[in-house]
């Protein structure tokens, strides 16, 4: 009915002036004494006819609109064929649509040749720095053999740094990768626990250094997930934990927030400003911490929530400065958020 209803408003033009036609001349037989019959067999058979003609007219409206649907269908992945032009005004727009189409297709090829690109480049670069650290790591364990107290402050803080570069490493490789993340993602029944375990095995060492005491609590829960992806978030959140807090605890464990369950990852260090919560998923935020601290990147959680959505799961954070954070990771399964 609405298709009926725009096809007579975009011909009641054509409609009025036929009309109008039949008007006069039924008016001039008329007044020429033509006989009525005559005249209202001519009115009958021009109604007749236009009734035949719109009726064809709109059948034919009705295919272009269906073709034009099943074009507009078609036309992200490839240039769909448009209905016959009806005029030389169509097929100028028709020719415009096609070479608008056409640049938009080599712009977007080269923007993926420049992607890949570089994806390319910092890949190699990221493999390549890896060399350096792990030479790093061998001549900090010898040095660690044969130091000497006076060393010992020094040691402490070469092994920190070192830690923080291999983890921007990871992170630049965990970034490039995020574009493709579908073809690299594997949901099966994982151990929770587990999960936790290697992220938390990732950072003893950083535990022991800062000398931050960690409260973990096993839960014996079961998630579909990928298992890969996950313990990087829970990498990145024991990261941030660490970063922010000086001193106190960092513990992991399950609960109940938003009537669901979730895994709690809580700290107690400096927290996050309260004009700042809403924005910290956001990529490049860095917020009052990070313009304090100077070396914050602003990608971190950014990653986190974009992975967390990715595999159908939920982020949110809680927080209040001076008492801490708490990060809540629903893992119940949400629609995965298509590339």
């Amino acid at each position: 009915m609405k298709l009926l209803c725009e096809y007579l408003k975009e011909h009641i033009k054509s409609v009025c002036l036929y009309t109008g036609f039949i008007g006069v001349f039924a008016v001039i037989f008329y007044l020429c004494n033509v006989p009525m019959e005559a005249v209202l067999y001519a009115f009958l058979l021009s109604v007749i006819w236009l009734a035949v003609y719109g009726t064809v007219g709109y059948l034919r409206y009705t295919g272009r609109h269906r073709k034009l649907l099943e074009a507009e269908r078609r036309i992200r992945a490839d240039w769909a064929e448009l209905p016959e032009a009806a005029g030389i005004l169509e097929e100028d727009y028709q020719r415009i649509l096609k070479t608008l189409f056409e640049s938009k297709a080599e712009i977007q090829s080269e923007g993926e040749i420049a992607r890949q690109e570089m994806i390319d480049y910092y890949s190699l670069w990221a493999h390549q720095i890896k060399t350096p650290i792990a030479a790093m790591r061998v001549l900090l364990q010898s040095w660690e053999e044969e130091r000497t107290p006076e060393g010992n402050m020094h040691l402490k803080g070469l092994k920190l740094e070192l830690f923080k570069i291999e983890q921007y490493v990871e992170m630049v490789l965990s970034y490039l990768r995020l574009g493709s993340m579908s073809s690299d993602m594997v949901l099966q029944w994982y151990d929770l626990d587990d999960i936790v375990r290697q992220a938390v095995r990732k950072y003893s060492q950083m535990f022991i250094l800062q000398k931050i005491k960690l409260q973990f609590k096993p839960s014996a829960e079961m998630v579909l997930t990928d298992e890969k992806w996950l313990v990087f978030v829970v990498e990145q959140l024991l990261s941030n934990g660490l970063k922010y807090t000086k001193s106190g605890s960092i513990s992991v464990h399950m609960g109940q927030n938003r009537g669901v369950k979730v895994l709690v990852i809580e700290d107690t260090g400096i927290g996050i400003q309260a004009e700042d919560l809403p924005r910290v998923f956001e990529k490049g935020f860095t917020g009052y911490n990070g313009r304090k601290d100077k070396k914050s990147t602003g990608i971190g959680l950014y990653l986190c929530k974009t992975v967390m959505d990715k595999l159908g799961h939920s982020l949110w954070i809680e927080s209040e400065v001076g008492a801490g954070t708490k990060v809540y990771l629903s893992l119940e399964r949400n629609e995965i958020v298509p590339e």
